[in-house]
């Protein structure tokens, strides 16, 4: 009880003077401050507050910092800032699994850059994606980095790692268009036009799922917001704030589906549940797509595979990728790094029209 009371010190009358009290490393501190008859007790708390502001720095300045310490304390309160719910809570739970789980009780300084990258080929090893892998990477040099910002050690040891070749690389599916065709055939209305609006718009499902009527305009769907584990929040990244192009045959669709609508008004959700919330992604696909897609052999055909279709199908009719980004609403880099995939019998005609043009050569 002694200990808590002059936790964040004291001050007492002794002989006609104020003395200052306050623990240090579990030991108790005393100092004369100064005469009671030259000082208020205020003026001398203010004192004692001083001391203790000033011992608690000089403790912080020399504290040894542990890689799970500082991640809670310095690296999440701070990046968390910045980051998005959705982002948060990703890498939260990455860190803390794959990294603080294991470096958690081991001083910052004592790091080296071979353990670190044997942490990485292990990950790699052990089956984790490539992703997952490439993202603890980033991770760790990024923690260190504000470990060698703050002070707390010279050179950031994850400086030079790299992913392991041998970590699994996804294996990045698109539908061809007869899959497609296939695709919407066997879907029920809803259903139907949910997968129109990813593949033939692009639209994320989050975007979708957050559709107001009031949002559909005449050419196109304006998003403004996306639902994320049922909670509505903004879009992905700025770029995903855009007006998403709708054609002619998917807005005939959505008016259709109006007719069939309970509640249209601006602020109506144009997918609602029973309980006139937004749709959930996930039942949408577990309950009332998946199984039917099944049926026909695409039970894969997610909705990253439906905005990957629409890269790569929007490629091979040679529409301007920039045109194609911005509809998706990601960068050109991501859409012909990432979502545009080409399928060998796009290369297979390629390589011929080459070949041809060689031999009239």
């Amino acid at each position: 009880m002694r200990k808590c009371r002059y936790q964040r010190g004291s001050v007492k009358k002794q002989r006609g003077r104020w003395v200052a009290m306050w623990w240090v490393d579990l030991r108790r501190k005393s100092r004369v401050i100064g005469l009671v008859k030259d000082m208020t007790k205020s003026d001398a708390r203010a004192v004692v507050d001083r001391i203790v502001t000033e011992a608690a720095a000089k403790r912080e300045q020399n504290r040894v910092w542990r890689f799970g310490e500082f991640v809670a304390e310095v690296y999440f309160p701070y990046y968390s800032r910045k980051w998005k719910d959705s982002t948060k809570e990703n890498n939260v739970n990455r860190v803390s699994v794959h990294l603080v789980s294991k470096f958690g009780p081991l001083e910052l300084s004592g790091f080296r850059r071979d353990e670190l990258q044997d942490l990485l080929d292990a990950k790699a090893h052990s089956g984790l994606s490539f992703s997952v892998v490439d993202h603890l990477r980033w991770d760790m040099k990024q923690i260190f980095d504000m470990a060698v910002a703050e002070g707390q050690i010279e050179r950031n040891p994850a400086l030079l790692l790299f992913t392991p070749k041998d970590a699994a690389k996804p294996v990045r599916r698109v539908m061809n268009i007869k899959e497609v065709q296939n695709c919407f055939a066997a879907l029920d209305q809803r259903e139907r036009l949910v997968a129109k609006l990813a593949v033939i718009a692009g639209m994320r499902p989050g975007e979708i799922f957050a559709l107001t009527w009031g949002r559909m305009a005449a050419t196109y769907a304006d998003i403004q917001q996306r639902v994320y584990r049922g909670a509505i929040d903004t879009p992905k990244t700025g770029q995903s704030i855009r007006q998403a192009a709708l054609p002619e045959g998917l807005l005939r669709d959505i008016e259709v589906w109006r007719e069939f609508s309970v509640k249209t008004s601006a602020s109506a959700w144009v997918f609602p549940s029973e309980r006139m919330t937004p749709l959930s992604k996930d039942n949408c696909w577990r309950r009332s797509m998946c199984p039917k897609l099944k049926k026909v052999g695409l039970g894969w055909a997610n909705f990253l595979v439906m905005r990957r279709t629409h890269a790569t199908l929007m490629k091979a009719l040679g529409v301007d990728g920039k045109l194609v980004a911005d509809q998706l609403g990601h960068s050109l880099d991501v859409n012909q790094n990432v979502y545009t995939q080409s399928p060998v019998e796009s290369r297979q005609a390629a390589v011929n029209q080459l070949e041809k043009t060689l031999q009239v050569m």
